[in-house]
């Protein structure tokens, strides 16, 4: 029940049939903008709930989840809310587009919560090409953390899943194109 209500929230507030530029620079007669979902009230709490046992399924121990900023910030905010009450606490961490321009100068918000070798789930709203997925992979492992897997609200299905693969990793979604669009 919990995933069909949050896939009717995703269709309702987020799915929007018109012409955009994604931020991989490709044209879509489709938009997915899933910031309305995951900022709604029950939309965050439901996608945190399932993105949580999504995470808890794997049987692996993980200690954080988190992603690129903006997307990911209320996506791993409430994973971490979930996975604390169900007993089993992960931080979120944020990890910004540059770095800080003052003060540490630092590129992960959340540092302290994850010492280096911490396991770490990468969140995303929406995966098209993959490449923000991999940005925010490549920078949690500067950052001395081990990225297990991606995880996503939505995959546009659109290479994504390929090319993520193909770098090694693993990527689920909670949804599909075909049904957010249908």
């Amino acid at each position: 029940m919990e995933r069909k209500r949050l896939l009717e929230i995703l269709k309702e507030k987020s799915y929007e049939k018109r012409e955009v530029t994604l931020a991989s620079g490709r044209k879509s007669d489709f938009y997915i903008d899933c910031k309305q979902t995951t900022l709604d009230a029950e939309g965050a709490y439901l996608l945190g709930r399932l993105m949580y046992e999504k995470i808890a399924a794997l049987g692996e121990k993980v200690d954080g989840v988190g992603g690129l900023t903006l997307g990911a910030d209320p996506i791993a905010t409430a994973v971490s809310i979930a996975s604390f009450v169900a007993g089993n606490p992960m931080p979120a961490f944020i990890i910004r587009k540059e770095p800080k321009g003052h003060g540490t100068g630092q590129w992960l918000e959340g540092r302290k919560n994850l010492p280096k070798g911490s396991r770490v789930v990468i969140v995303e709203d929406v995966v098209t090409t993959g490449g923000s997925s991999m940005k925010a992979v490549k920078r949690a492992e500067d950052e001395g953390l081990e990225v297990i897997m991606i995880l996503s609200l939505a995959d546009r299905c659109e290479g994504g899943r390929e090319n993520i693969e193909a770098e090694g990793y693993r990527l689920e979604s909670l949804f599909e194109k075909d049904e957010v669009a249908g």
